[in-house]
């Protein structure tokens, strides 16, 4: 449970990937962008 367990937020950060535990986008960001382009088009 530490940097090598690519598992882990701690081991994605050390291995420089993302995926569920560190996504590359926060889910949070992705929520407004995807409502204000709703927004836009209609």
């Amino acid at each position: 449970m530490g940097r090598g367990d690519i598992k882990t937020k701690k081991g994605k950060i050390f291995s420089g990937s993302f995926g569920k535990s560190r996504p590359a986008k926060p889910a949070k960001a992705a929520a407004e962008k995807k409502a204000a382009a709703a927004a836009k088009q209609a």
